[in-house]
């Protein structure tokens, strides 16, 4: 098929983007990598007056550190935060999740920013962004300002975007380095949408005990969720097998998820507590890793 009439605008600054996003609102949707957008307009589920253009609005391709903050720009392309030193570094997460958004075509054109304002529950970098407590930074006409992560994800395909507004740039704090990562994800074949999937970011004392532990779940509910139920029972308990276990069935009563084509929701349930399980397993044995390299 091919995409309903509409009219191309490529602005080549923020500014300019943020001033048409202002007099279209509704009726304009942005291109960014497209993977999203472009089978969205060929099969006529969007019908937009408008489509901005921001691949030439280079501010927004930047990724930059400031002291414990991660900046990344909406414009940079997926497959950049597996390769960047500074990413890699700063937020271990992010190249251990990239690997699984679709295909390398796609992670070329796929963009950070537009993944988030996408806003699909089982996407892979909305996950992280819960999970690290990013900061998702938009701009309108009125200026910038910061919505939480949390917050941001609203609903299925759905964000916190007012009409006005787009996505310029993800906010995510540095992981401590004795810290160990992970994500976890079971899909029907590789590059397919997640069935259910989990990241998690833990630390351990030196008694073995979880000092902090962050997970995030996606594929089940209508957004990424973060599952402070499985945080709550593990941090200050000993990182045993047997603990994590049973603290990741937490996870089923704080996921909701009904029958689909693909699978029903007592499956996702399932499987949410199995990658749970397994993402935190994999966060402890990094995070002691990353604890002799550093001793």
């Amino acid at each position: 098929m091919k995409p309903p009439k509409f009219m191309y605008c490529d602005p080549d600054t923020v500014e300019d983007a943020v001033a048409l996003k202002s007099r279209y609102g509704h009726d304009s949707l942005v291109l960014a990598g497209g993977q999203s957008l472009m089978p969205m307009l060929n099969m006529r589920l969007a019908n937009p007056e408008v489509v901005i253009d921001i691949n030439r609005v280079s501010a927004l391709q930047r990724i930059t550190r400031d002291g414990d903050v991660l900046e990344i720009g909406a414009g940079v392309r997926q497959s950049e935060l597996e390769t960047d030193p500074v990413v890699g570094d700063a937020v271990p997460l992010l190249g251990q999740v990239v690997p699984y958004i679709g295909h390398i075509e796609n992670r070329h054109r796929g963009t950070v920013g537009g993944s988030l304002a996408h806003a699909d529950s089982a996407a892979e970098l909305p996950c992280a962004a819960v999970t690290l407590d990013a900061v998702v930074v938009v701009q309108g006409p009125a200026g910038r300002r910061e919505i939480g992560a949390r917050d941001f994800f609203q609903g299925w395909m759905t964000n916190a975007l007012e009409p006005d507004e787009l996505v310029v740039a993800v906010r995510i704090p540095v992981t401590p380095a004795t810290s160990g990562s992970a994500f976890v994800e079971v899909a029907r074949r590789e590059g397919d949408f997640a069935l259910a999937a989990a990241a998690a970011v833990a630390a351990v004392d030196a008694e073995g005990r979880f000092t902090s532990l962050a997970v995030g779940v996606a594929g089940i509910s209508a957004t990424p969720v973060r599952a402070s139920g499985v945080e709550n029972a593990l941090v200050g308990q000993p990182a045993t097998a047997e603990n994590i276990a049973a603290a990741a069935k937490e996870i089923a009563a704080e996921v909701s998820s009904g029958d689909d084509l693909h699978a029903t929701g007592a499956y996702r349930k399932h499987l949410a507590v199995t990658v749970v399980k397994r993402a935190i397993g994999a966060a402890v044995k990094n995070a002691a890793a990353a604890e002799r390299s550093g001793s």
